[in-house]
This record gives C-alpha cells, sequence and structure tokens, in this order.
C-alpha cells in the first residue's frame, strides 16, 4: 500500500531524514518511535504531501504521490494537534470534510461510543481538549480509509475514551486497515502495535514485532530496550539525561 525508498529531506543543515526505506503493505498497527527530532513527524507528513522531500520516492498503492493530492482521500489521518476552524459546529466540521472526500463519513457509532451526542452541534471553540480530541478521532476514523495515521491520539483523552480508542483500533485493524500510529506513551505501543520502527538521526534503528525487540537487547520490557537503543547510538561524549 505505501512504499518508501531512499528517502530524504533536509531543514537547512539539519538533515531529517537520511535514506529512508520503509513499506507498509500489510494491515496491521505499526508503531513509529523515536525521541523528539528523530524524523517521525517529516516521515509522516511526507507521506501525506505536506512535506516535499529532497529526494527519494513514495508510492501509494503502487503510484508515486509526487505532485499528487487525490491518493489522500484514502487515508485517515490524526494531527497531534486539532486546529479545527473554532466557529463550525462538529456537523460542520463532518459535513466540509465529506465535501472535501467527496463521500458521506459513517459517525453515529463513534458519536455513541465516545458519547458526542451533545456536542455535536456546539461551537469547536468552546469545546474541551478532550472532547476535541474526540471530534479529531471521528474525523479520522469515520471516512472508511484504508489507511490511518494516528499522531499522539491519547492526548487529552480520558480513560474511558482511551480504552474505546483501543477498542476501534482492534476492529479496524480486524477489517484489513493499515494503521500507522506514533506516540510517546509506551503502555499504549505495548498494549497496540505488532510492529515497530524505531528512527534515530534520520536512521531507521530498528523494525519488528515487540518480542524481537526485547530480544535483542535482553529485556522484559519495551522501556528499557528502547532506552538501550538510545543509549547504544548516544555519542561518546553525550551524557544522557
Amino acid at each position: 500500500m505505501i512504499n518508501i525508498k531512499n528517502l530524504h529531506k533536509s531543514f537547512g543543515t539539519n538533515h531529517v531524514l537520511n535514506g529512508i526505506d520503509l513499506d507498509f503493505t500489510r494491515h496491521g498497527i505499526t508503531a513509529i518511535l523515536g525521541p523528539n527530532g528523530s524524523g517521525k513527524t517529516t516521515l509522516i507528513k511526507s507521506i501525506l504531501g505536506m512535506v516535499i522531500p529532497d529526494s527519494g520516492s513514495i508510492r501509494f498503492m503502487g503510484e508515486s504521490i509526487k505532485n499528487k493530492y487525490a491518493y489522500r482521500n484514502h487515508i485517515g489521518y490524526l494531527p497531534q494537534i486539532a486546529r479545527f476552524p473554532e466557529n463550525l459546529k462538529p456537523t460542520e466540521l463532518f459535513q466540509l470534510l465529506g465535501n472535501l472526500k467527496n463521500t458521506r463519513p459513517n459517525l453515529d457509532n463513534l458519536i455513541d461510543r465516545f458519547n458526542l451526542g451533545q456536542h455535536l452541534n456546539t461551537r469547536l471553540g468552546k469545546l474541551s481538549g478532550g472532547t476535541r480530541q474526540k471530534i479529531n478521532l471521528l474525523q479520522a476514523f469515520g471516512f472508511d480509509s484504508p489507511v490511518i495515521i494516528l499522531d499522539e491520539p491519547t492526548a487529552g483523552l480520558d480513560p474511558v475514551s482511551v480504552i474505546e480508542l483501543k477498542k476501534l483500533m482492534r476492529e479496524e485493524e480486524a477489517r484489513g486497515k493499515i494503521i500507522l500510529l506514533t506516540t510517546h506513551i509506551i503502555s499504549f505501543v505495548e498494549d497496540m502495535a505488532e510492529e515497530m520502527v524505531f528512527l534515530l538521526d534520520g536512521h531507521i534503528h530498528f523494525r519488528g514485532d515487540k518480542e524481537a525487540l526485547l530480544n535483542k537487547y535482553k529485556q522484559t520490557n519495551l522501556e528499557p530496550a528502547i532506552a538501550d537503543i538510545l543509549r547504544a547510538n548516544a555519542a561518546p561524549a553525550q551524557a544522557i539525561s
């Protein structure tokens, strides 16, 4: 579904992606991990066409995404910060997105499971951060997209909503979706991701399942294994705080 070949991107002298090769062709949940500045966001935005790589290629459903935009109708995207027009109501937002995607979202079940019925006609600027994150989830999952990209999806959610999000992700996975997840919540990764990609300084330092990572670093939990990746790749004179 998504094929990335020798992807490079720099911002000035900062080399953010350094020859990334990745493919996401099978359904399932993949966590893209790494510290701040590792290239996660740039990689995701490159897939979405929001960042133009310096070189390399990205293909979606076999076709290059270069100078294309219609392919994005097949991707559900949840940004880390939902910057919706504050004067719109959720119902108006969903209508707008449906017009842009040329399809109607299927939201009834999602509205019920995230208890949003009473908020649909309230202007987005008056909603709490947690409620706006639920609206964010609805627009990401509501269009039956074959690929769903989630950037810090638990931000601002209460525990009950996190449980519902996990159920929803499992349901979409069972329906054959490719779900890409970025988060700093390692317990969420342990619960949800079958595969992990760890980026550091624009390079892939690990790709595989949790058991392979734990075995590689002889750990029993994911958090210390990730810490071991960082230690192994730290500059000799650099102290780890």
